[in-house]
């Protein structure tokens, strides 16, 4: 009964948290129960912070100790007692993580493990002390111990199961700064964490999360450190060797093919994402160096290709690419949803697409068949597939399969139908995406008219827009548009640039036609847009007429479906835009950097990389499954997405020509847009110029709550602007993200400095902001929004013809038939809805914002530990601010008849699709 109590129901932090640790939280309210005492952070001595070690002995011990020895009589007795007093004995608690499922050959070798933890091959633990040896002055370990029981315990399945393991130490052992861990099994095991107990100061916790491999295939000892930060200079001297060993160790040689089992963190350039042994057709260029700049990611150290040595030789999927061990998805992220499921969706449901309505690429016959993907679904013929079918994980996208040998495939009715079926066709709708959509970063003010391109004359030829004022002049309500200008009432959504160097190449594709677009919008008197000008460009190799060309608001129904149709090429140009540069780019592959240099350059103590970690969970996993299945060749993005073969490319183009680091928070995106400008009056210091925007609203109230919360744990550690510059591994981290990881843009004169407490503050904060809140509000919704195809495809196979064209009659016999036939096909738009379905679904494992895992051993700082619950606090409070927003009557853009509230940056959720929810890190 005991031991299941142990097992079952009393794990390390529940106890932790009832008698050992100093912190719980009410029921009713997020509060200390038990609150420290609290020094001024003005008054904190940053010394280093290791007390005398005369607190080692519990005071039991001590007074047993004082009893036994006064009541001897004989000298001999007192020194034979004070030798017995100078031992004690702590206990360590250790939790590790069972495995959900195994197959035969783990199930084999867990038992063999049992069977030989029995005979000796134990899982070994030594502790090392923060202190040195004063005689040797060599690090002061601990007699070795063994895990209690692994053999009693094997056929456990419980989640968790705690183990323990006694050590005698010396009294003058000190306080333990780190353990070692030496696994002497066969298998890997997931290592949570390890609690201390016996000391007079409380317990010593070593958070690991980590998994420990088996000295047969990894010889050297795993070292934990306990969760007490420490800064390098700060560094107890007997953890300064550990210390550095352990950092060597995670950077490598830089030599070599990983295996999965390494926690090996290195950079490469993206070589991987072509497949030039498979064909010409399937060959894509190296991103990344003077050719073409683009970030670094996860080096994998595979051989190169037969037909080229530059490219990177694959892994297709289902075998795994190789990210460091401990960065890869836990068991219950890949049994959820988020590895299986989308493994699933890429492997097993998209070749049942194909073979099931590939014969034809046809496209849909009339909204009706749309619809028919909610309330009926699709048969598929998955044949011999049938019974891995049924074991998909696809809870949301799959509700029924049929015994026979199809399986029905029915979607998710999408958020954007909920309210108002027809909302997409409405202008103000189209509008309104544009500041609370899943894509509100591109929208600008426009600053003059007509607008003007940035490309080279030289190279595209003359770039002078087809904009003139007499297309928006009706539009303006009586204004000039020199005073709608200088009124700040015009905005526009400008894809020109983005696309047009691309055009000719994209346009030559099968079943590609594309335009570069300009929206201009006007701002009215009730505080909502409504689009007056949507400008379609090509290349100007035709005539001139034919590559300029103006599309204004319908008055008629000719017009109108030409407008229509001119709205849905805007928003193919907006899914790309967002899918390759917005998302892709700017939260997943410009951050993956900035994480590889902090598992390499920031030690587990430092408390930067503890502030960092959970904003780092999961993204280099999900970034590598990406260049397995979705950004490489002829993979998702490439088939459904317009620019096909060439969305990289974009994407690459973005990085060289727009990408600035110091531009990436909010404040100075929004300024750098014309959205907003300095206002110190304003409770931000910033002014909307378009008061209802919902997506600014809500994010600057989140990332001055992140900034606060990150300015006050930086003024904790670093007093001075001197501990900054001092600071060797924080300077490394910085520099290695910048002059490795984006090499390419290293000599960029906009990178911002890390001199100061504000530079790092900064920093830290629009890294923070964009692994969760910028990374929501582009990802959540992309199902939301963009599973109704109609209202947000993704690629468009139809130009709009003009009178004379041999395509118009047949536009203007039946426009609807040519609408739909210019939407994606029905395999191409049923392929992009399972997997974005699949992308915005939230797991159940997941961690908001303001929530942290294993919060009661985080950071022995007891300072700290009480400011992320004010931060926590905060992120609650700014939650009911949203959702008030939502019900309030005045903000057209997020409150109305068919409004869609606006909930992407709304911090919780729940596991699913559910159009909000804020996670710390890029997760998927």
């Amino acid at each position: 009964m005991g031991l299941a109590k142990e097992i079952m129901g009393s794990s390390l932090i529940d106890r932790s948290s009832s008698s050992l640790s100093p912190f719980a939280l009410t029921s009713s309210k997020l509060s200390l129960v038990r609150r420290p005492v609290m020094v001024p952070l003005q008054q904190k001595n940053r010394g280093l912070r290791v007390g005398p070690v005369v607190a080692a002995i519990s005071e039991d011990l001590v007074k047993k100790s004082r009893s036994s020895s006064s009541s001897s009589n004989s000298s001999f007795a007192a020194d034979k007692d004070e030798k017995r007093a100078a031992k004690f004995t702590v206990t360590a608690r250790v939790t590790v993580r069972n495995k959900h499922k195994e197959d035969l050959k783990e199930t084999f070798v867990k038992q063999l493990d049992a069977i030989t933890d029995r005979i000796g091959r134990n899982i070994v633990l030594e502790l090392i002390s923060t202190q040195l040896d004063p005689k040797t002055k060599a690090l002061r370990r601990s007699k070795t111990a063994v895990l209690k029981d692994w053999s009693k315990k094997s056929n456990i399945k419980a989640e968790k199961v705690q183990y323990s393991a006694d050590f005698t130490l010396d009294s003058d052992f000190g306080l333990p700064g780190a353990i070692t861990v030496s696994n002497k099994h066969q298998r890997e095991f997931f290592l949570e964490s390890i609690t201390l107990e016996g000391f007079a100061s409380g317990p010593v916790h070593f958070p690991c999360n980590s998994w420990v491999q088996s000295t047969k295939h990894h010889p050297a000892k795993r070292i934990f450190f306990s969760n007490e930060p420490y800064l390098p200079s700060e560094t107890p001297p007997g953890l300064r060797a550990l210390r550095e060993r352990e950092l060597k160790d995670l950077r490598g040689d830089g030599k070599g093919v990983r295996k999965l089992s390494d926690r090996i963190y290195d950079y490469d350039i993206y070589n991987d994402l072509g497949n030039p042994d498979k064909g010409i057709d399937y060959a894509r260029p190296v991103l990344g160096g003077e050719k073409i700049p683009y970030p670094r990611r996860c080096r994998t150290g595979r051989e190169p290709t037969y037909t080229d040595s530059n490219a990177e030789s694959r892994v297709e999927k289902p075998s795994p690419m190789y990210v460091p061990r401990d960065e890869q998805f836990e068991e219950s992220k890949k049994k959820t949803f988020s590895y299986g499921r989308l493994k699933a969706v890429l492997h097993t449901l998209v070749p049942s697409l194909k073979a099931s309505i590939s014969a034809e690429n046809r496209g849909f016959n009339a909204f009706a068949d749309i619809d028919i993907l909610y309330k009926e679904g699709i048969l598929l013929k998955v044949g011999i597939q049938d019974e891995i079918w049924r074991l998909l994980p696809l809870p949301k996208v799959v509700t029924k399969i049929q015994e026979t040998s199809e399986g029905l495939l029915r979607y998710d009715t999408p958020k954007i139908l909920s309210k108002d079926k027809f909302a997409w066709l409405r202008d103000d709708e189209f509008a309104r995406q544009a500041i609370a959509g899943v894509n509100p970063v591109n929208i600008e003010l426009l600053k003059e008219f007509p607008p003007k391109s940035n490309l080279d004359p030289q190279i595209y030829g003359p770039l002078e827009s087809a904009l003139k004022e007499e297309h928006i002049l009706g539009q303006l309500h009586g204004m000039s548009v020199q005073q709608a200008l200088e009124e700040k009432k015009l905005f526009i959504v400008d894809y020109h640039d983005a696309y047009l160097p691309f055009l000719n190449r994209i346009n030559a594709l099968d079943g590609r036609n594309s335009y570069a677009t300009r929206t201009i919008f006007f701002l009215t008197s009730q505080g909502t847009l409504k689009p007056i000008a949507i400008e379609l460009s090509l290349p100007p190799s035709g005539p001139p007429s034919r590559s300029k060309r103006v599309v204004t608001p319908p008055v008629d129904a000719t017009s109108n479906w030409i407008w229509q149709l001119a709205k849905s090429h805007v928003c193919s140009n907006d899914a790309g835009v967002h899918q390759l540069v917005n998302h892709w780019l700017r939260t997943h592959a410009c951050m993956e950097p900035f994480i590889l240099a902090a598992h390499r350059q920031l030690s587990a103590m430092h408390p930067i990389f503890k502030l960092l970690d959970p904003h780092m969970r999961y993204t280099l996993e999900i970034n590598a499954l990406a260049r397995q299945s979705l950004i490489n060749a002829d993979g998702v993005i490439e088939s459904c997405f317009t620019p096909g073969r060439y969305c990289m490319d974009i994407s690459a183009a973005a990085y060289k020509n727009f990408w600035r680091f110091d531009k990436e928070g909010l404040p100075a995106d929004l300024i750098r847009r014309g959205m907003a400008v300095p206002d110190p009056t304003q409770p931000h210091g910033l002014k909307l110029l378009l008061e209802d925007y919902p997506y600014a609203q809500d994010g600057l109230l989140i990332w001055f709550a992140i900034e606060n919360w990150v300015r006050t744990y930086v003024n904790h550690y670093y007093p001075s602007s001197t501990m900054i510059i001092n600071d060797t591994e924080l300077q490394l981290w910085y520099s290695e993200s910048v002059n490795v990881g984006h090499a390419d843009l290293s000599d960029a004169d906009w990178w911002p400095k890390l001199e100061t407490g504000e530079d790092l503050v900064s920093i830290l904060t629009t890294i923070i902001w964009l692994s969760s809140a910028q990374h929501a509000a582009l990802n959540f919704g992309q199902y939301p929004y963009g599973g109704y195809v109609p209202n947000r495809p993704p690629l468009m196979r139809r130009h709009i013809p003009e009178q004379g064209d041999p395509e118009f009659e047949n536009f203007h016999a039946d426009p609807q038939k040519y609408f739909l036939s210019a939407l994606p096909s029905l395999l191409q738009a049923t392929k992009f809805m399972a997997v974005v379905d699949t992308l915005s679904t939230h797991s159940p494992d997941e961690e908001y914002i303001g929530n942290r895992q294993q919060m009661s051993i985080w950071s022995g700082d007891a300072e700290i530990v009480e400011a992320f619950y004010e931060f926590s606090a905060e992120i609650q409070r700014i939650e009911k601010e949203i959702d008030r927003r939502n019900n309030d009557p005045s903000l057209r853009s997020r409150c109305g008849a068919g409004v869609l509230p606006y909930e992407l940056l709304a911090p919780s959720s729940e596991p699913g699709v559910t159009c909000r929810g804020v996670p710390n890190s890029v997760s998927i």
